[in-house]
């Protein structure tokens, strides 16, 4: 019985919460607090230099920058991680005794 009713809150908290849409009645802080200043200091709103909304223009910005820092990655691949876990077989080795 328990069960059935925690499910039942649960489904009626999302059911409920699908509802509740945030819409008009709550501003995000740009429009809230930024613009509101922004406007008050008499600096209106301006469009941007390079303007990612139009088309994939944001998409091709992402994929240029993992492409550029996959090939670091790849190119510096043996001092990142080769060499740290060689120096630490080494330190273990001097410790023990060893070569």
């Amino acid at each position: 019985m328990r069960f059935f009713l925690l499910i039942a809150v649960l489904w009626c908290g999302v059911v409920l919460g699908g509802w509740a849409v945030a819409g008009d009645k709550w501003p995000g802080v740009d429009e809230a607090v930024v613009e509101k200043i922004a406007r008050e200091q008499g600096r209106g709103a301006r469009t941007p230099l390079i303007n990612t909304d139009q088309g994939d223009l944001l998409l091709f910005v992402f994929l240029a920058a993992g492409a550029v820092g996959g090939f670091a990655a790849g190119y510096w691949w043996r001092m990142l991680i080769a060499e740290k876990r060689g120096e630490r077989q080494g330190r273990v080795a001097s410790r023990r005794g060893g070569s």
